[in-house]
């Protein structure tokens, strides 16, 4: 008689409670020895300056925007630059440390893989775009403003997640 495997257990996911707390400690250590708070889209625009100024010179300098990124000095000493390597690097080292490092695209049953793939660009997209927009990043909104009790920041993040919970509405059927 053939006895049936038992389904393999999905590794657990870190607790919320200690990745709160993390993150939590993380932006106190960053305000005492760098005295601001976390972000992220500078980088990536930082790094847009620098690739500009390889390609086209003469613009990168003349382009106001993106010269005091420039003025910033090179990448390798930039905060905002190392803080994404070592944020690649934590969310490396936690997917190994839960045992859920695997290349994936996680998607509902009724879309396709390039479907997802493309609404993902395009909300990439968007928030690269919004960010830029708006001056900064929502890490750098809800954590660096929220830490400093800014009232703008409270607000701004309740209402990015209230849209996120509006727009997930909308689409759950996708991923049913």
């Amino acid at each position: 008689m053939e006895r049936d495997n038992p389904p393999a257990e999905k590794p657990a996911y870190w607790s919320a409670y200690v990745a709160g707390l993390a993150i939590g400690l993380t932006l106190i250590l960053t305000y005492y020895v760098m005295g601001h708070g976390v972000g992220a889209s500078g980088a990536y625009t930082q790094l847009a300056a620098r690739m500009l100024e390889t390609e086209a010179p003469e613009h990168a300098q003349t382009n106001i925007y993106l010269r005091r990124y420039l003025e910033l000095g090179p990448l390798s000493q930039s905060w905002i630059v190392i803080e994404m390597l070592g944020v690649l690097l934590g969310g490396f080292l936690g997917a190994l440390t839960a045992r859920r490092f695997q290349f994936q695209i996680e998607r509902g049953p009724k879309i396709g893989e390039v479907d997802r793939l493309l609404f993902a660009l395009g909300g990439g997209i968007s928030v690269g775009f919004g960010s830029r927009l708006a001056q900064g990043c929502t890490s750098g909104q809800a954590l660096s403003g929220g830490a400093v009790l800014a009232v703008g920041s409270w607000l701004f993040t309740l209402a990015f997640f209230l849209g996120g919970y509006m727009f997930a509405w909308l689409v759950r059927r996708e991923w049913q």
